[in-house]
C-alpha cells in the first residue's frame, strides 16, 4: 500500500510542476482524444483539475457452457490538472447455458475485487494532435460470495498493472490509440505469480453530431507464448452534452473457452461547480 501513495503523490507533484496552460483560458491545453470503451482511461488525457465521471457498466459473455453476467461501477476524477483517479468495482455472476453432462459446475459469483487507479498526462503537444500518459492500476481481489460465506478471508490476492497510453487526432475526425503494459497476478498462497502482456489499439470515426463516435477496439492479452485476441466494434451516442451510452461487442479470434459478449456502457459527467 505504501508505494501504491507514494505514486499517487509522485504524480500529482509532477503534474502540478509540469502542467501546460492556454494562454486565452488560462486552463492547461487539452486534445480532444477518442476513448475506448471496453479498456477504457482512467481520465481524458489532458485532465483539467475538478473533472469527474461516473460509469456504470453491464455485460454477458459465453465461457465454456456457462453465461458470464459481468458488471461495474467506477468514479473518475482529477483533484489537479493533468493527473486522473479512479476506482472501479467489478463483479461477476454465472449460470449454466444448459445442463450439463460432465458434472462441471459454473464459476462462483463474486465481488472481483477493487481497483485503484491513476493516471498522468506527461505530454501534451497541440501542434501534432498527440497526447501520451502513463498509469498505475492495483486490483485487490476478493473470493467468491460462497467462499466468504464458508470462512474464506476476503482477500484472495492481487494485481499490479502499470500502463502506457498514446494517443493522435488525424484531422478532425479520425482518433486513433494504443494502451500498453505488463500485469503480475499475485494469489494468495503462490509464491510466482501470473504474468501477462496487453496491447490494445482502437480507431474511431468521429460523427458530425457532437460526440457521437462509431470505432473498433482489438485487445490483445500475451501469457508466455500463448496469446489471445478479441476485436470489438462499438459505437458512442450522446444523450445529452454530459451523458453517453456506449455499446461493444466482442468478437474473439483464438479464444477455444470464449464466444461472443456484449458490453453497454452508460458514462455521466457532472457539471463542474462554479
Amino acid at each position: 500500500m505504501k508505494h501504491i501513495i507514494k505514486t499517487f503523490i509522485a504524480l500529482a507533484t509532477c503534474s502540478a510542476a509540469f502542467g501546460q496552460s492556454d494562454t486565452l483560458s488560462n486552463l492547461p491545453v487539452k486534445i480532444h482524444h477518442a476513448e475506448p470503451l471496453f479498456i477504457d482511461l482512467i481520465r481524458d488525457l489532458g485532465a483539467r483539475k475538478g473533472e469527474k465521471e461516473l460509469n456504470l457498466g453491464w455485460g454477458m459473455e459465453d465461457q465454456k457452457g456457462f453465461v458470464a453476467n459481468t458488471g461495474f461501477f467506477e468514479y473518475e476524477f482529477s483533484p489537479v490538472n493533468r493527473l486522473g483517479l479512479e476506482v472501479e468495482v467489478p463483479f461477476s455472476f454465472y449460470k449454466p447455458e444448459f445442463e450439463r453432462q460432465d458434472g462441471e459446475s459454473a464459476p462462483r459469483n463474486r465481488m472481483e475485487g477493487v481497483k485503484l487507479a491513476s493516471q498522468y498526462t506527461f505530454l501534451v503537444a497541440q501542434k501534432y494532435n498527440l497526447s501520451m500518459a502513463i498509469g498505475y492500476i492495483h486490483e485487490f481481489k476478493t473470493h467468491s460470495f460462497y467462499s466468504l460465506r464458508h470462512g474464506s478471508a476476503p482477500l484472495k490476492g492481487h494485481s499490479l498493472n502499470p500502463f502506457f497510453v498514446a494517443a493522435k487526432r488525424w484531422g478532425k475526425r479520425i482518433h486513433s490509440m494504443i494502451y500498453t503494459g505488463p500485469e503480475w497476478e499475485f494469489t494468495s498462497g503462490d509464491r510466482n505469480p501470473e504474468k501477462y502482456f496487453q496491447v490494445n489499439a482502437s480507431t474511431h470515426y468521429q460523427l458530425n453530431n457532437g460526440g457521437n463516435l462509431i470505432g473498433v477496439e482489438v485487445n490483445q492479452e500475451y501469457s508466455g507464448w500463448e496469446f489471445a485476441t478479441v476485436v470489438r466494434p462499438q459505437v458512442k451516442l450522446m444523450i445529452t452534452s454530459n451523458l453517453a451510452l456506449g455499446l461493444v461487442t466482442g468478437i474473439p479470434v483464438n479464444l477455444d473457452d470464449h464466444g461472443i459478449s456484449f458490453m453497454a456502457r452508460i458514462i455521466f459527467e457532472p457539471p463542474k461547480r462554479k
